[in-house]
């Protein structure tokens, strides 16, 4: 989501700093008030289970949080939407804290009873049927409260007001603008949910408008109007109209202020969201856990919404489905999978197992078969599920190796119980937890060269478990940019003087921009892109680059539609090993050469190499639809076509900030 890029050392992640996906969630009540504070003994239910999908999904954004609630039915002069906002540390707990802290002064004031669902409903904020709540981490454009989901459209006619927020990013804000101005509206530059509020408020208007203008023309008194528009107000047309040039990945959620409400997904489904229903409540959220863990659902119970649809409630509790967009195919993000999402929903445990499995056929060709001289662990701690499914598939090879060898000694006579104990007792792998997070470093660090100090201390390691004569081989979820692998983490492995080191990542090589949702823009910063581009000036072909960039200037002269992703010529001369051998010399930390004295005594003797999964193997993973446009350059819409295009004449113009971010691009 746009908001200021930052640096922090997360709590949980990939060796490189990466924001990533918002979190989403929404909450539709199907009874009266009542009925909740009757069954389950407070009139807050709903809000409580908000927050509860909420704090499930913490790992999808610590920048900033807001949360949103639209009340059915209130008297004329009474409020009937209500937001609250807060960004910082612990965001989510004090933007709660402080409105439960609200509703005990309410109620020792006697504005609330509590055992009255209606006084809690019409006198404390969040106590309404419809509510929703938005997670963020930072990644461009002025980071303030203002800046933070929802956003919102206020009007004094309900079915005009509006409520947005969602987990997504748009590559074509700038056409969409200029839409809004070719229509006469004055749209506000910077982010693209404004102007994704904007273009629903502006056909939301527009229906409201028709039906207004079909009831006064045939008479009906002016004071049943709005009951008539709430009724016939079609939010699926709204929708349809709405997305109808969007071009990007989404997951958004929206409330209108007559109680309508609406969730709806993009097309190639990229952005994730599911949802739960039963005869109290409709529940959406970014994942699947989170709403089988708040509502003790069965895994069953829990849907995926299909992409391209958008889901809308009524205020008569009345739910509808509608397609948006024509059916295409599936392109869901891969880093959800590797990564974003967490790890104990499981479909994506297994994947990650998967992933790690698939990494071992060059870890043996790389470290070879003497496993009693190897470590095998992870970094970071998200890398832990993927490091199992590694230990389980190395078990297998070996195993595999045992039973030949067994059988072929058992054929030939010379199998004896020595050969046998040899056999079976020696070369086993040996998995150790070797770095150690330190929880009390979980900071935000805003500077670059404080970061990369204190990144250095942020893991402890375990002394005394990897030998001389070890390789140590440690999986990891993804590299980026390669600095945090650079300048700490494999200075930190160091300290446990291996022969060598190996880092196995389960996601390829990046080697595109993302313009999705994930802050993975500027080309220029990939350590693969900068593999390549070393790699063609080493071997004479700059006057590739310099063609590359006159294409790219021509392309995004044209269409969207009609661009083709001249980046990829910039990697066709090399093989996926030749740009993993140049990314092992960029990581290669500085002052760690053959006989450097290391922490604790020991000398550095080894050197360091990085693989990467494979393309095939990612997909054998995650199956065939997974998205791999970061790795491949082949993008779902085209709008990431032309961002690909823009981001490589921004490097090679050496202009800084995402190449989507300009009002007029």
């Amino acid at each position: 989501m746009p908001v200021k890029e930052r640096f922090a050392e997360r709590g949980e992640g990939m060796s490189d700093f990466l924001t990533h996906e918002c979190g989403i969630a929404l909450v539709r009540l199907l009874r009266p008030p009542e009925y909740y504070r009757e069954k389950y003994g407070t009139a807050l239910w709903g809000f409580h289970k908000l927050f509860l999908l909420m704090e499930k999904q913490h790992n999808r954004g610590q920048d900033g949080v807001g949360v949103g609630c639209a009340k059915l039915h209130m008297p004329l002069g009474q409020p009937y939407m209500f937001r609250a906002r807060a960004g910082g540390v612990d965001s989510l707990g004090s933007l709660f804290r402080g409105q439960l802290a609200e509703f005990e002064r309410l109620a020792e004031r006697g504005v609330i009873r509590r055992d009255d669902a209606e006084s809690v409903k019409r006198h404390f904020d969040f106590g309404g049927e419809c509510l929703m709540g938005h997670l963020r981490y930072g990644t461009s454009g002025e980071f303030s409260t203002a800046s933070l989901h929802p956003y919102l459209r206020r009007s004094n006619w309900p079915t005009k007001s509006l409520m947005v927020l969602g987990n997504f990013n748009m590559t074509n804000t700038g056409e969409l603008n200029q839409m809004l101005i070719e229509r006469g509206q004055h749209p506000v530059f910077g982010t693209d949910t404004q102007t994704v509020l904007e273009e629903i408020g502006y056909h939301l208007d527009e229906l409201h408008t028709d039906i207004y203008r079909t009831e006064r023309d045939r008479g009906v008194p002016g004071e049943r109007i709005p009951a008539l528009i709430s009724e016939q107000l079609d939010v699926g047309e709204v929708i349809r109209r709405s997305a109808e040039h969007w071009d990007g990945g989404y997951a958004i959620a929206g409330m209108v202020g007559n109680g309508d409400c609406f969730v709806m997904r993009d097309p190639h489904g990229i952005r994730p969201c599911s949802y739960f229903i039963n005869d109290e409540v409709i529940a959406f959220a970014s994942e699947r856990v989170p709403l089988m863990t708040v509502f003790d659902a069965a895994r069953e119970e829990v849907h995926e919404l299909e992409p391209g649809t958008v889901v809308f409630v009524k205020s008569d509790g009345r739910m509808h489905c509608d397609r948006f967009a024509a059916p295409v195919e599936p392109r869901p993000c891969s880093f959800e999978r590797i990564y974003f999402s967490r790890g104990n929903d499981p479909d994506i445990y297994q994947d990650r197992k998967r992933l790690g499995a698939a990494l071992v056929p060059q870890i043996v060709e790389t470290v070879g078969d003497d496993f009693d001289h190897a470590v095998f662990s992870f970094i970071p701690n998200t890398a832990e599920v993927a490091y199992h499914g590694m230990m389980d598939e190395l078990r297998r090879h070996r195993r595999r190796q045992v039973r030949n060898e067994i059988l072929a000694a058992s054929r030939d006579g010379t199998l004896d119980e020595e050969r046998l104990d040899n056999l079976i007792m020696r070369n086993w792998p040996r998995g150790e937890k070797i770095a150690h997070k330190d929880i009390k470093l979980r900071t935000f660090i805003t500077q670059e060269a404080q970061r990369t100090t204190l990144a250095s201390h942020v893991y402890d390691i375990t002394y005394g478990e990897v030998g001389p004569d070890d390789a140590l081989v440690c999986i990891d979820d993804s590299i980026v940019r390669g600095t945090t692998l650079k300048q700490s983490i494999l200075k930190i492995l160091a300290r446990t003087n291996p022969r060598s080191i190996l880092i196995a990542s389960t996601a390829p090589q990046i080697r595109y921009p993302d313009c999705y949702g994930i802050d993975m823009a500027e080309i220029g910063k990939f350590i693969a892109f900068e593999a390549a581009i070393t790699l063609l000036r080493e071997r004479g072909l700059q006057t590739l680059i310099d063609q590359v960039y006159r294409e790219c200037l021509v392309e995004i002269q044209k269409p969207s539609p009609q661009q083709t992703n001249r980046v990829k010529a910039i990697y066709a001369p090399f093989s996926d090993d030749d740009i993993s051998l140049k990314i092992s010399q960029f990581v290669y930390p500085n002052g760690l050469v053959p006989g450097a004295a290391l922490g604790g005594g020991g000398v550095w003797r080894g050197e360091v190499r990085v693989i990467f999964q494979t393309v095939g193997n990612l997909h054998g993973a995650l199956g065939p639809d997974a998205g791999d446009w970061y790795f491949t350059g082949d993008y779902p819409t085209p709008g990431g076509t032309a961002i690909c295009n823009r981001a490589f004449i921004h490097f090679y113009e050496k202009r800084t900030g995402r190449p989507y971010d300009l009002p007029g691009l």
